[in-house]
């Protein structure tokens, strides 16, 4: 790697980095006004792109990247940023399917970083804290998506969504996909208070689109929307999906169809691009935020055929990822209750019914005797394990004592992602199913295991 690169990187991972140390207790420490400072400085670049903006518990990272691979495959030129990346930065920065060139994205950061120290500088000593990672690299996504030209924008929230550094966009959609309990401690303990967090995105004069379907966070989305006087559109008011599952027995992993049905359009019988029952319903949030997109700007309608075409070709890593067939092996970055219960509903809807070995590995802000107690039963194996190269993991014999308190089965403990595929391996046969989750941090590094890269690049050690 040459000297130069690794520089940007040494700088990029030098500043606070929410992702590898944790967020903060609470929102205080949060805020937008030097996110709105910087892009001040870089010419306010956001102003002039057209954005589809997602926010929500889970589902955002599927349903931006369905949005965009849709609008591209309709020929509008689509960027698209999401976060975490899995191994390398330039994946949060894709133009059409395709991650930006890491010589544009050091020429970005030289960029961003020469604004972010002159606003420091003028700041002076009185600001506690300087520029933070998320807030330069979504700087350098909004500013590189203008230089591009790009003719739509679709932008994933980092967390939250009030004041994540996304929200100083002006975007022609908000969409909402779900509420579930994560980040409690920065969002708040309850539904309610989540939603309420989420809905912050929603701006005066932008048609917002909501999957929320609990009783109380949806009362906070429509209350938040009544508020900002916009038009809410909502699942099973506004749009339906009706999810045909796969009949078992399954030789292979299959995915689900299901029929969409919007207020503009009938979508018809479309083949859900990802495996999992809850992305029939990211699909549905998708094509009704492409449809609120299509009102708010006529020259970017999606079109079924074209939806279908962008859906064909996606592929999107460590969402339920098959990375091998005997045994069944999937990485899957399940890091709360929620998606954990997700990804075990997939296991049993989606996959052959054969013996399952769990290798799992989790964060110290998450649920993990939540997260196990969905997933434990599903399996007659399991590995615990830790990721590597962030500090915020917990410890393989922490997972071990969590999983046994729960149901006195003996669990394998290994040190590293490698170590756990092979125990894992062993424990399935060819004939079985094996399942890594936990974490994101934990599948990105046994994706680079399973793809013979270091682990190591996954995450640049500051």
């Amino acid at each position: 790697m040459p000297d130069a690169h690794q520089d940007r990187l040494d700088y990029l991972y030098g500043r606070l980095d929410y992702e590898r140390v944790g967020m903060p207790k609470g929102l205080a420490d949060l805020g937008l006004g030097r996110m709105r400072r910087l892009m001040r400085r870089l010419g306010d670049p956001q102003e002039g792109l057209r954005i589809v903006h997602v926010a929500g518990t889970k589902g955002k990272g599927s349903t931006a990247a369905m949005t965009a691979a849709a609008l591209a495959a309709s020929g509008i030129s689509t960027g698209l940023y999401t976060s975490p990346h899995l191994e390398r930065l330039e994946e949060r920065y894709v133009v059409d399917g395709r991650p930006i060139e890491p010589e544009t994205m050091a020429g970005l950061v030289d960029e961003v970083r020469a604004a972010v120290g002159a606003m420091e500088a003028d700041d002076g000593p009185s600001r506690r804290e300087g520029a933070t990672f998320f807030e330069i690299t979504t700087a350098m996504a909004l500013l590189h998506f203008a230089r591009v030209g790009v003719g739509a924008v679709v932008l994933e929230v980092g967390m939250g969504g009030r004041l994540d550094s996304t929200n100083v966009v002006r975007p022609l959609v908000a969409v909402v996909t779900s509420i579930a309990l994560d980040h409690t401690r920065q969002l708040g303990d309850t539904l309610g208070a989540i939603a309420a967090e989420k809905a912050g995105i929603f701006k005066r004069g932008v048609p917002a689109v909501s999957g929320v379907q609990e009783d109380e966070p949806r009362a906070v989305v429509r209350r938040a929307a009544a508020a900002r006087g916009i038009r809410l559109r909502e699942i099973d008011v506004d749009f339906r999906c009706e999810e045909r599952r796969p009949a078992p027995p399954l030789d292979r992993p299959t995915p689900s169809r299901a029929a969409v049905r919007t207020w503009r359009t009938d979508w018809g019988v479309l083949d859900v691009p990802l495996l999992g029952p809850h992305q029939a319903h990211n699909m549905a949030v998708a094509l009704a935020g492409l449809d609120a997109l299509a009102e708010a700007d006529a020259s970017l309608v999606v079109t079924r055929e074209a939806a279908a075409r962008g859906f064909a070709g996606l592929a999107w890593p460590a969402r339920v990822e098959v990375m091998g067939s005997r045994p069944w092996l999937v990485v899957d970055g399940a890091h709360n209750v929620a998606s954990a219960a997700a990804l075990a509903e997939t296991l049993r809807a989606h996959f052959p019914d054969v013996p399952r070995t769990l290798v799992f590995g989790t964060t110290r802000d998450k649920d993990l005797p939540g997260q196990l107690r969905e997933l434990l039963p599903l399996f007659q194996h399991r590995v615990a394990t830790r990721y590597l190269h962030n500090p915020r993991a917990v410890s393989p014999a922490e997972v071990a004592s969590a999983a046994e308190a729960i149901d006195g089965r003996p669990t394998v403990v290994t040190d590293d992602p490698a170590g756990a595929l092979t125990a894992a391996r062993r424990l399935a046969g060819p004939g079985g199913l094996v399942c890594v989750t936990g974490s994101l941090f934990l599948a990105a590094e046994t994706r680079a295991v399973l793809l013979g890269r270091e682990p190591a690049a996954v995450r640049p050690a500051t």
